[in-house]
């Protein structure tokens, strides 16, 4: 199956290229998001780690002031 493939590929004008540009799309985006990682700033790295557990302590919060409430 494997020939099937690779005769039809080969068959095929300017395929060559192919890999390469995927290749230049894979690196290009991961060097992208590293510079983006490294451009963040710590505090709102923090602020963002910390967004799920603040939700959860303000719910929990009206929840309890709902039941004094009542």
């Amino acid at each position: 199956m494997l020939k099937f493939i690779k005769h039809n590929m080969e068959s095929i004008i300017g395929i060559e290229i192919f890999p390469l540009i995927a290749f230049i799309i894979f690196f290009g985006f991961f060097i992208g998001l590293l510079v983006f990682v490294k451009k963040m700033s710590v505090s709102h790295v923090e602020n963002m780690g910390n967004m799920p557990l603040e939700d959860s302590v303000t719910t929990e919060r009206s929840n309890n002031n709902q039941k004094t409430l009542s």
